[in-house]
């Protein structure tokens, strides 16, 4: 048997980010903060770097602690999308969920908006629409929005350093991507 890099788009997004935050840590201190964070609105100045940081936020995190409840999920419904919808409609997925939920964060709230959440319920969502015929709603994408959308309502009023802001919009993204998604269903 051989090793296989199965997910390319997932699992380059995961090494890039684990290399990010290990030289964030061990050689450049204040390295995600400059590149990989979106200002909140009265920080963001049309710059080259912010524009970046509208993209790369979803590459930076704030400790490893972070890394691992993203990547624990996107490394487990990933590679399962990827090979669904492809890497090239993967990326476009997922750059589209990181400049909605930059912009977002831009216009509506003054902290800043660093790590992958709104790519992981986009991917929570997305995922519930693996296997369903044209012109059905699949009763497992009503479920997961209720408990993991439901729940992210529930918490959004709480002081917190979470963006729960980030995971909704993530998931109507994904949930969008999965009514309109070019993917064949399996049925």
């Amino acid at each position: 048997m051989k090793l296989k890099y199965n997910s390319p788009t997932i699992l380059t997004f995961t090494f890039i980010s684990a290399a990010v935050l290990a030289l964030n840590q061990f050689l450049m201190p204040n390295f995600i903060n400059q590149w990989f964070m979106v200002p909140g609105h009265g920080d963001f100045h049309f710059g080259v770097r912010n524009i970046v940081n509208l993209f790369t936020h979803v590459i930076g995190h704030a400790d490893w602690s972070h890394l691992v409840n993203n990547f624990s999920i996107i490394l487990l419904v990933g590679p399962m999308l990827e090979m669904r919808y492809g890497s090239k409609d993967m990326i476009l997925m997922m750059a589209t969920t990181a400049l909605a939920t930059g912009l977002l964060n831009v216009v509506f709230f003054t902290t800043g908006l660093l790590g992958a959440s709104g790519i992981v319920f986009m991917m929570i969502l997305l995922a519930s629409f693996t296997n369903f015929k044209k012109g059905e709603i699949p009763l497992t994408f009503i479920l997961v929005l209720f408990l993991y959308l439901g729940q992210q309502l529930l918490e959004v009023f709480q002081s917190d350093n979470i963006s729960q802001f980030a995971h909704i919009a993530g998931g109507v993204l994904g949930s969008l991507f999965g009514f309109l998604g070019r993917g064949e269903s399996s049925e």
